[in-house]
C-alpha cells in the first residue's frame, strides 16, 4: 500500500480533476470565463471580447450548448454573461431557463459578442475575456492550462488575481509524480472507504446514456447500437451494452442535453470513457462494489496520468487517453494483474495513437465507439498472453516509455496537424 500521504495527494489530483460538468467543457469553460468577468465588472456587459486558443475554437463550434437547443459559443457566452455564475464551475449555466435562452439570443443579436483567435501563445487552452459597460468600466478575466483555472482577473487595470508569471498555471499539479505501476497499487491497495468517491462517476453517467436511449440525440450512435438490427449482428451481449451505453451517453452530452456527466481532466466526454466501459462490464459479469470501485479507480486515475503529459487539449483525440484507462479497468475485472493491465495499454497504444481531434461535435460517439471496442480487444489479448512488442512501431519495452512516447506525438509531433485541422473546418464555410 502506498504511503497515506501519497494516497492523499493522489485523491486530492482525483478530486480536481474527476468533476461534474454540463455541456461540453470548452464552451462551457467559455461561459465560466465570461461569467466572471460579467461579475468583476458588476453588471452584465455592454459589450465583451473574447480572444481564445484554435483548441478552445476548435472544440467549441459544433457542439450544443445544455438547455438552448443551440449550437457553440456565441449562446453560451451569452448564458455566461446574463445567467451564469462562476461559483457553479462547470456546471456555471445550470440556472438555464427558456427566458434565459430568449434574453442570451438578444444579445447575440444586439451584436454585444466578439470573439477572436488569440495569437502568439504557446497555451493549448486559453480564454481571455474583456467586459465593458456604458460608463466606461472594464473587466478582464483570464483562463489558462485547465477549464476552471483562472490565472488573471482585474477591474479597471487594478489586478485582482494574477498568476501569469507562476509556475502554478495548471490544476495538473506535477508534485504527485504518476506511473502506470503507481496508478495500479493505488487503486487495488488503497482502503476502500477511500474511494467511494468514484460512485458518483458511475451514477451521473449512466444515467445520461440511460436518458439518451428514450431520445433521438445526434448520430444516435447508442440507440443504434442498441436496436433489433444491431442484436442480429452482435448480439445481446456485454460487448454490445458497452458500446452502446458509452455512445448514449456522448450522444446525449454532445446535443447539449441539460444533464450533468462526470469528467475526467477537463473533459465529459473522457469521463464517459473512462466511466461507462467499465461499469457495463462489471455489472453483466456480477462484480462485486469493490471490485468496480477500484477497476473505475485505475481507469481514471490512469486517464488523469496519461494527461498529465498529453496536456488538456491536443490534435490527439481524448478518447484514445480515457478508453486505455477503461482497457485497463476492464483487464483488472477480468483478473488482470498488473503485468496484463500494462499489456493492455500496450495494444491501446499500438492501435489508437494517432486519431485526430477535430473538435467536439456529435460524431465524437462514433470516435468513442472505436475507442471502447480496441478496449475490449486489448484486455482480451492481454488476458490471452498477446502484447504487442517492443519491435513493432512506438511501443516500448517499458509501458511508461510507450505512454510517454503517445503523449510525445499528440502534444508536440502534432500541432501541424492540429493547425490544418483548424484551417480546414473554419474555412469550409
Amino acid at each position: 500500500m502506498l504511503p497515506e500521504k501519497k494516497r492523499k495527494q493522489i485523491i486530492d489530483l482525483m478530486n480536481r480533476e474527476v468533476v461534474p460538468a454540463m455541456g461540453c467543457t470548452e464552451p462551457i469553460a467559455v461561459a465560466l470565463c465570461a461569467a466572471k468577468c460579467a461579475e468583476v465588472l458588476g453588471k452584465t456587459p455592454d459589450k465583451i471580447i473574447l480572444h481564445l486558443s484554435a483548441n478552445i475554437l476548435k472544440n467549441a463550434m459544433g457542439v450544443g450548448i445544455p438547455g438552448t437547443g443551440m449550437i457553440g459559443l456565441p449562446i453560451a457566452i451569452a448564458l455566461g454573461v446574463t445567467i451564469g455564475k462562476s461559483e457553479y464551475n462547470l456546471e456555471v449555466i445550470r440556472d438555464v431557463n427558456p427566458e434565459a435562452v430568449k434574453a442570451g439570443q438578444r444579445y447575440i443579436d444586439e451584436k454585444r459578442i466578439s470573439i477572436n483567435l488569440k495569437t502568439g501563445i504557446t497555451e493549448k487552452l486559453y480564454i481571455e475575456a474583456e467586459s465593458f459597460d456604458t460608463e466606461g468600466n472594464s473587466a478582464v478575466a483570464v483562463i489558462s492550462g485547465g477549464h476552471t483555472n483562472f490565472i488573471k482577473i482585474a477591474r479597471n487595470g487594478e489586478t485582482i488575481l494574477d498568476r501569469t508569471t507562476s509556475s502554478a498555471t495548471s490544476h495538473t499539479c506535477d508534485d504527485e509524480e504518476l506511473d502506470l505501476h503507481t496508478v495500479y497499487e493505488f487503486a487495488t491497495t488503497t482502503p476502500i472507504d477511500e474511494l467511494k468517491f468514484i460512485l458518483e462517476a458511475k451514477k451521473l453517467n449512466k444515467s445520461i446514456a440511460e436518458h439518451s436511449f428514450g431520445q433521438k440525440y445526434g448520430h444516435a450512435v447508442g440507440r443504434t447500437l442498441n436496436c433489433e438490427r444491431q442484436r442480429k449482428i452482435m448480439g445481446d451481449s456485454a460487448f454490445a451494452r458497452i458500446l452502446s451505453y458509452t455512445t448514449a451517453a456522448c450522444d446525449a452530452r454532445m446535443a447539449g442535453a441539460p444533464i450533468p456527466v462526470m469528467s475526467n481532466s477537463g473533459s465529459g466526454n473522457q469521463g464517459i470513457a473512462a466511466t461507462m466501459p467499465v461499469v457495463v462490464y462489471a455489472e453483466d459479469n456480477n462484480a462485486s462494489e469493490e471490485q468496480t470501485i477500484r477497476a473505475l479507480v485505475l481507469s481514471h486515475l490512469t486517464a488523469i496520468y496519461i494527461k498529465q503529459s498529453l496536456g488538456k487539449l491536443s490534435a490527439l483525440c481524448g478518447c484514445v487517453v480515457a478508453t486505455t484507462g477503461s482497457a485497463c479497468g476492464i483487464c483488472y475485472l477480468m483478473g488482470g494483474e498488473f503485468e496484463q493491465i500494462a499489456a493492455t495499454t500496450k495494444n491501446m497504444i499500438a492501435n489508437l495513437t494517432g486519431m485526430i481531434c477535430d473538435g467536439a461535435k456529435p460524431s465524437c460517439a462514433m470516435k468513442l465507439s472505436s475507442g471502447v471496442s480496441t478496449a475490449v480487444i486489448s484486455a482480451l489479448m492481454a488476458m490471452e498472453g498477446h502484447c504487442v512488442t517492443s519491435v513493432e512501431g512506438i511501443v516500448d519495452e517499458d509501458v511508461d516509455k510507450s505512454i510517454h512516447n503517445l503523449t510525445h506525438i499528440g502534444r508536440d509531433g502534432m500541432n501541424e496537424t492540429d493547425r490544418l485541422i483548424l484551417e480546414i473546418m473554419t474555412s469550409k464555410h
